[in-house]
């Protein structure tokens, strides 16, 4: 056995998991000493926003509706705004990951506590990384301020996620398992994670097809969700994170669907640069290929697989290949703009990755 020598630092959230666990959110607030309680959520979420408000009875300061994919800094600003004006010491994020990521852009600034009660498969609400996009530039970052103190995982709350939303998720979240066994400060735990996390979600998310309302199926993705946003959490991105938050900024993509076309191509590229997470990623979906087996599961699934089909237009693909250049991210195969270029070809087209 070769020696292992690696450094772990798990990270602090307190997790309550399991169906039912949106009637603990008032325990859990009093748990962190909160008073008063802004909630956060998309438009589209409302109702579900107030459902959170009412549970917090007294303590419901306010609710502000408006998160937006990317995280738009108008919006962060806003909130910022509402947060501080109601005085708030609590921030309650209910939804995907456009919405824990604006809880991140107000605790950023402000110190304040989140809990996160995530209904999509983003995995946001386990990691200390931020995003905020302002004009067409997306900005990342990582701060343990902005990590959720507790989150709420109930499976009864992902039933109303539509099934092609619940399979982009799902692969979106399959994506951060990938890159974190093959990051430069992966370790074993986090290898065990994350490959954990894509079988999770592969043998969950043809069930949730299947049976939208199929409880066991969506407990199973979440599940896969939770572990792979400990793996993200605890590891850098690499070459497929760089490009979809090239494309989600500079085009305004949606951010799982870019994920969904995006990581099969991205992992025919490091193949032969990663061996090992390689024979793990294959093991997890029981298939000899990873990269022909995130395309097929995807297409199985009825997920995108192009980027034209998203609205990208040929002549984007030359100013995405030489931004994904600027400022790259680790990566097992070092970049070549070539190669990149081709990549982002053969995801345009949805042709199979190679």
């Amino acid at each position: 056995m070769q020696n292992i020598s690696f450094t772990y630092s798990p990270l602090g959230a307190r997790v309550v998991f399991g169906e039912g666990s949106l009637d603990r959110l008032s325990e859990e607030f009093a748990t962190l000493g909160g008073t008063r309680a802004l909630v956060l959520c998309t438009p589209e979420q409302t109702a579900l926003g107030k459902i959170v408000g009412d549970a917090l009875g007294s303590r419901f300061a306010g609710l502000f509706p408006k998160a937006a994919m990317h995280v738009p800094l108008d919006i962060a600003r806003e909130a910022r705004s509402l947060a501080s004006t109601l005085g708030v010491d609590c921030i309650v994020a209910a939804g995907g990951g456009s919405t824990i990521g604006l809880g991140k852009a107000i605790a950023l600034e402000s110190n304040i506590p989140i809990i996160a009660i995530p209904t999509t498969y983003a995995g946001s609400e386990m990691t200390p990384i931020y995003g905020i996009t302002d004009g067409n530039e997306k900005r990342t970052g990582r701060d343990p301020k902005v990590l959720p103190r507790t989150v709420l995982y109930d499976p009864a709350l992902t039933l109303s996620l539509p099934t092609p939303m619940s399979v982009t998720s799902g692969i979106n979240a399959i994506a951060h398992c990938v890159e974190a066994l093959y990051a430069e400060d992966r370790n074993p735990i986090t290898s065990l994670i994350a490959e954990e996390g894509i079988r999770s979600l592969a043998q969950g998310l043809p069930k949730v097809v299947e049976n939208s309302a199929d409880q066991s199926a969506r407990s199973q993705c979440l599940y896969g969700a939770w572990l792979s946003g400990m793996a993200l959490g605890a590891t850098s991105v690499a070459l497929h994170h760089k490009l979809c938050h090239t494309l989600g900024g500079m085009l305004n993509l949606p951010h799982a669907e870019t994920h969904t076309v995006v990581l099969p191509h991205a992992l025919a590229y490091n193949a032969g640069s990663a061996p090992e997470a390689m024979a793990r990623i294959a093991r997890a979906l029981n298939s000899k290929n990873p990269a022909l087996g995130i395309y097929d599961l995807a297409t199985q699934l009825g997920a995108p697989t192009s980027l034209r089909g998203l609205g990208v237009k040929s002549e984007d693909l030359d100013k995405v290949a030489d931004a994904a250049m600027k400022k790259p991210y680790p990566n097992p195969r070092a970049l070549e703009r070539a190669a990149i270029r081709e990549l982002l070809e053969r995801a345009w087209l949805g042709a199979a990755p190679v």
